[in-house]
């Protein structure tokens, strides 16, 4: 119970947060690059900071990490609420961000030390159902507060709400889990994992200027020593042996990333385009996304029990597949697009993404040894965020080379669609490499 409701809280602030930005924006005058940081530089630092947090966790306890975890998230993201300036806000969406890492990066390993292999898809098919019931809740929810309470609401409710639930978690919690209680913790190795990941998803979204190379080049540079460094090393901050000689690990992970990297950004551009260029109010503009998170709560559940029985590899790639056709019908959205026909998509976006995560979810877990189970659930969290984060630099880079960093206005309809359409056609292509990524790990699951 605990687990799920953490796990209800970040991604519901994730997806209700989508329909608050161009109030946000209107608040601080900010544009609609900046508008994107908010939930950008989120999860920028849940990324970064997953790893050192989860070996961090085997060593100091899990439950003490996952704790903290949402005690920072809950207060951050109150303060998020009374935020005087658009920086403070990301400043403090920062700070969530590494709530989430502690979270993230120890819930998934909880969850499978309490569960044995017989029933652990079933038990990650629940955890993730509830993910999904918040994405589904996210948009209406967070519509329905922002345009009758304003967008300041949905930070306190959900800040208090974080609170509430860790001190639950510190009376319910018995049960300490630190396998690698008494060795030391690799602060170089950490510095340069965050550094490295830090300038490619930074360096992504500054593209295609040369800030954006040069902090590419510097995230390639440090992740090359990461692995040589961490090969030598005797208690690295995260074994990368555990990718060698384990393909089923590896592609999974990868598929995962590539998933997350083409449809994360999917609710933010929508958001903007249901406002913006429709003229919805958030609430109506919530009712519209939620189709997507309604099917991928009720497929989740079902697929995760059906990945106990069958291949879960092959229910993944069907579901990569499905994605492929939602995202493909993206592309050819226009200002006068059918409301039902962008619904329809979104129910196959849902359905895809609901029949791909969990069996995912269930070959990484279960393609290492008990002992890895710590570094697996950051390593699985890592691609997700690091995939939500490369997706919305996608996005931020698709409306700077349209738009620039400007105020959508009736002006700028026309560029903030060429944006859109640039945005989907690169989801689109990187979703059918991601299909036939994961379509090599069938056999050898």
């Amino acid at each position: 119970m605990i687990l799920c409701l953490a796990s209800f809280l970040v991604p519901f602030m994730g997806s209700a947060i989508n329909l608050s930005l161009p109030q946000i924006g209107r608040s601080f005058s900010m544009g609609a690059v900046s508008q994107s940081w908010i939930a950008t530089i989120y999860l920028i630092a849940a990324a970064i900071f997953q790893v050192p947090f989860a070996r961090l966790a085997d060593l100091a306890g899990r439950k003490r990490i996952f704790v903290y975890g949402l005690a920072l998230f809950g207060v951050s993201t109150f303060l998020c609420g009374l935020s005087l300036s658009g920086t403070m806000l990301i400043v403090l969406r920062a700070l969530s961000g590494m709530g989430c890492a502690m979270m993230f990066g120890t819930s998934m390993a909880i969850l499978v030390s309490v569960f044995p292999p017989a029933h652990r898809g079933k038990a990650i098919g629940i955890n993730t159902s509830v993910v999904y019931f918040a994405l589904a809740s996210g948009p209406f929810l967070g519509g329905l507060l922002t345009q009758h309470a304003g967008w300041r609401s949905l930070f306190l409710i959900i800040g208090v709400f974080g609170i509430i639930v860790a001190i639950f978690a510190t009376l319910i919690i018995k049960q300490e889990w630190a396998e690698s209680k008494g060795e030391h913790f690799d602060y170089f190795g950490s510095f340069i994992y965050a550094t490295g990941l830090f300038g490619l998803i930074f360096g992504f979204s500054e593209l295609p200027g040369i800030c954006g190379f040069v902090f590419i080049a510097t995230g390639i540079i440090c992740f090359i020593i990461f692995v040589v460094y961490e090969l030598k090393s005797r208690q690295p901050i995260f074994n990368v042996r555990i990718f060698s000689g384990n393909k089923i690990f590896g592609l999974s992970c990868l598929s995962a990333l590539i998933n997350y990297a083409c449809t994360s950004a999917v609710a933010f551009m929508l958001s903007l385009y249901l406002q913006y260029i429709r003229g919805f109010t958030p609430q109506n503009a919530g009712l519209i996304l939620i189709v997507q998170a309604c099917v991928q709560c009720v497929v989740s559940f079902y697929a995760g029990r059906l990945s106990d029985r069958m291949n879960p590899a092959t229910l993944a790639t069907a579901g990569m597949g499905i994605i492929v056709a939602g995202l493909a019908g993206l592309i050819f959205v226009s200002p006068d697009t059918s409301i039902i026909f962008i619904a329809l998509l979104l129910f196959l976006l849902g359905f895809g993404f609901g029949l791909f995560s969990s069996p995912n979810s269930n070959v990484i877990m279960s393609s290492v040894a008990q002992k890895y189970y710590g570094q697996a659930s950051a390593t699985m969290g890592t691609m997700r965020l690091t995939g939500q984060a490369f997706s919305m630099g996608i996005a931020t880079m698709a409306i700077s080379l349209s738009l620039g960093n400007k105020i959508i206005t009736s002006e700028l309809h026309a560029d903030f669609m060429k944006s859109f359409h640039i945005t989907f056609i690169i989801f689109a292509a990187l979703c059918v490499a991601g299909t036939y990524t994961s379509s090599f790990r069938m056999k050898k699951s």
